[in-house]
């Protein structure tokens, strides 16, 4: 080959097997692999981003649970009811508050709860609080006992239903009307309770087993078929937590349960087995106790019950005329004293058919170790609760005069 400058060009060298032109498929092919490479490589990129974002993410979440964290602002988005159980540390109720997201972290509210001795007085419970505040906001809250709800106080010798004094027509609220008020609490300005009606339709319709009831009351319990008073006295007096979210089996579940092992925690089953007797006759027993007597005779007014059951008398106790008329009335009247129900003791031979009360841990006790005595006979002769025990029939009509004459029996009827 000749160029333009009148010499010869040098040919290129090949290097290598001669090339082979790609056929058609082939370049498809090749083109696409390259497209699957790109992909591949795109995906691994985004793969990476991801990662990289989640390491950052779960980083700053760990940072702040260690370290404190963000704190939420303002005053808050909704109301909500946490509890805080028996035994909580700072650090438990901080946890409860954030799953609850009540504050953003449970290490936020441990910082503004330090120092404040008033977290560390927090009794158990339940308390309103509101959704994402502030963790000092969270710990004024705690702090402050307006904002504890489902308090439930049972008074000694209160009986499930309301009650109507006879001479000044004021009412003492049962215990399913004190358990009623005790769920109510206010969420976002509305109003919830638990109805007194709906406690006492549970109460007759639900299985025992299914509240909780033990099983030395199983039987007594059944035998009163759908009467709501067979759960008389399962309840015990005392101070208890309620649930406000709860439905009305669930909290009637919780107080029997929970009263039952109270019951047998105070040696109620031993006593029992020791003295012959049922444990639900023991508490029977201590009911009639605390409504018949004051405290200094419980011992006494025991040691007449069980010596009248044992000389097959009928004990003729007026509270147990009172009891399924809802009322409190010191002077029965001759048909009241003749009516014939479960709990009639003027007509029923031996216990009534249930406990009339929930009875005090005293009257628990005298219905457990009554005082040495011969007496049948009580009865109240002044106003100052003065009362009279004898063996003697005579002697007995004597007081009960001294008592009419005293004005303790006058009928407001």
């Amino acid at each position: 080959m000749t160029n333009h400058w009148g010499g010869e060009r040098a040919e290129p060298v090949a290097v290598g097997p001669p090339r082979r032109r790609m056929t058609r498929a082939e370049r498809i092919r090749a083109a696409r692999n390259r497209r699957k490479r790109r992909v591949a490589g795109g995906l691994a990129v985004g793969l990476l981003i991801v990662v990289v974002i989640g390491a950052v993410f779960l980083g700053s979440k760990l940072w702040h649970s260690l370290f404190g964290g963000n704190d939420f602002t303002g005053e808050g988005v909704a109301d909500v009811v946490i509890q805080v159980h028996d035994g909580d540390s700072t650090t438990a109720i901080g946890k409860t508050l954030q799953e609850h997201n009540i504050v953003a972290t449970a290490s936020v509210f441990v910082d503004a709860a330090e120092g404040n001795d008033a977290i560390s007085a927090i009794q158990p419970g339940f308390y309103k609080m509101r959704t994402e505040i502030p963790a000092a906001n969270a710990v004024a809250r705690l702090s402050d006992p307006k904002n504890r709800v489902g308090k439930l106080t049972i008074p000694e010798g209160r009986q499930l239903d309301d009650v109507r004094d006879v001479k000044t027509n004021a009412v003492t609220e049962g215990i399913l009307t004190l358990i009623s008020r005790a769920t109510c609490v206010d969420l976002d300005g509305e109003r919830h309770c638990v109805s007194a009606d709906a406690l006492k339709n549970v109460a007759a319709t639900a299985a025992p087993a299914s509240l909780g009831v033990a099983d030395w009351a199983l039987g007594p319990v059944q035998a009163m078929g759908d009467d709501h008073r067979r759960l008389e006295g399962l309840i015990a007096a005392g101070t208890w937590n309620i649930d406000p979210s709860a439905q009305p089996q669930e909290i009637l579940t919780n107080l029997i349960s929970t009263s039952a092992t109270q019951y047998a925690n105070g040696g109620l089953l031993e006593t029992a087995a020791a003295m012959d007797m049922s444990p639900y006759e023991i508490l029977i027993v201590g009911s009639l106790v605390q409504r018949e007597s004051t405290p200094e005779d419980f011992s006494k007014v025991a040691r007449v019950i069980y010596n009248r059951l044992a000389e097959n008398r009928t004990l003729e106790f007026d509270s147990t005329v009172n009891y399924p008329l809802d009322r409190i009335e010191v002077a029965t009247t001759d048909a009241d004293r003749a009516q014939h129900n479960d709990w009639n003791t003027y007509v029923r031979p031996g216990l009534p058919a249930t406990p009339i009360c929930s009875p005090s841990t005293a009257a628990l006790t005298a219905a457990e170790n009554p005082a040495p005595g011969d007496w049948l006979y009580f009865v109240t002769i002044d106003m100052q609760g003065t009362t009279l025990f004898t063996r003697d029939y005579p002697q007995h009509l004597a007081n009960i005069e001294l008592a009419r004459r005293n004005g303790v029996l006058d009928s407001a009827r």
